[in-house]
């Protein structure tokens, strides 16, 4: 990430053996990785991308534990009051959650989008209480609220809630014009301070700009990860009640299968640590426990009734023949005659030259 540092170090205590340069190096490189994971083309699951998400993540933890203990930032002060140096320090709470929702693992997913949801929320609780810009602060998902309140539970809206859906997409219209033009705007700055032109009032516009452009990113994604949430705890819940009440069935021991019992007694006396069966032991047993591949299709019962048919037609036409039915007769007179005029094979002449 570009470099723009100020001579001014704000509060810090020389008598503190803190580093003030070790401090902005170690979030100028996290901030650097996130911008490499963020533009990179390899897949999120992939072992690389996941070693720098945690590398960024632990730098920047210690960058946020290193400013609280620099008391850098204070709820009694104004925006202006801060050091341009330490402006960029108000990102680390929104780069830890957006690096947090780069982490895989459908068993954590939803710890993972909650832990993400908390480092947002504190990013834009910080931005509001230096009224960076205006906006309104998200409702904050209290965990008794998430557990007890069913989304099945929903109200049907109504014409006042409808509204409000109206002017929050108003609104989110209006975000997204703001966002455009904050990004061109920071576009043409930021390449002043790479080009190492930049003052120290073109250094606090280019993170003053990257804080609000992180507001609308952050509000974004609470809103995706409120969504999500919900999605999750449905899907555990199908989960849940998807799995099988009663225990499932005990492995089949080792048998040695024999014909009848005769063969089962000798195997049984050469194989004592093994048992024996026969074949309508085996298919007993297996009948009981219900994994036969036609368990529950009575195939007998199929078979008998598809020979009771073919003997049914065989009496028809016997009965026929008896009765000496026209129509039988006719029939049987014209296929006599039509094989004594024509020869076995008469009508399939095709490609025989």
């Amino acid at each position: 990430m570009a470099e723009c540092e100020s001579t001014n170090s704000g509060r810090r205590d020389p008598n503190l053996d803190t580093d003030p340069p070790k401090l902005s190096e170690l979030f100028d490189r996290g901030w650097k990785i996130f911008a490499e994971i963020d533009n990179t083309n390899d897949p999120l699951a992939c072992n690389s991308v996941q070693v720098r998400v945690k590398r960024a993540i632990n730098m920047l933890e210690e960058t946020s534990r290193m400013a609280a203990q620099l008391d850098l930032f204070s709820p009694n002060e104004e925006l202006d009051e801060v050091a341009t140096a330490d402006l960029k320090y108000l990102l680390c709470p929104a780069l830890l959650g957006a690096l947090t929702m780069k982490q895989t693992g459908r068993d954590k997913r939803l710890e993972i989008v909650r832990t993400a949801r908390v480092y947002f929320m504190d990013f834009l609780k910080r931005c509001k209480e230096y009224n960076v810009s205006q906006f309104l602060l998200p409702e904050s998902v209290s965990e008794s609220t998430e557990q007890n309140v069913p989304s099945t539970c929903k109200p049907m809206p109504t014409a006042s809630s409808l509204a409000a859906m109206a002017a929050q997409r108003q609104v989110k219209i209006q975000r997204y014009s703001e966002k455009k033009e904050l990004e061109a705007r920071l576009s043409d700055v930021q390449k002043a301070v790479e080009g190492g032109q930049a003052d120290e009032e073109t250094c606090r516009d280019f993170y003053l700009l990257n804080v609000r452009k992180w507001v609308f990113a952050c509000l974004d994604e609470i809103q995706s990860i409120d969504q999500e949430i919900e999605i999750l705890k449905n899907m555990d819940g199908q989960l849940g009640a998807a799995q099988p009440a009663g225990p499932s069935r005990p492995p089949m021991k080792t048998f040695i299968l024999t014909k009848d019992a005769m063969q089962a007694q000798v195997f049984g006396s050469g194989y004592p640590s093994l048992p024996t069966m026969t074949v309508d032991d085996w298919y007993e047993q297996h009948r009981k426990h219900g994994v036969l591949p036609d368990q529950g299709v009575p195939r007998r019962v199929a078979v008998e009734e598809d020979s009771d048919a073919k003997e049914r037609e065989e009496e028809e036409k016997e009965t026929k023949a008896e009765k000496d039915d026209e129509e039988s007769l006719t029939k049987a007179r014209q296929w006599d005659d039509w094989k004594d005029d024509h020869r076995r094979g008469y009508g399939n002449r095709h490609n025989m030259g």
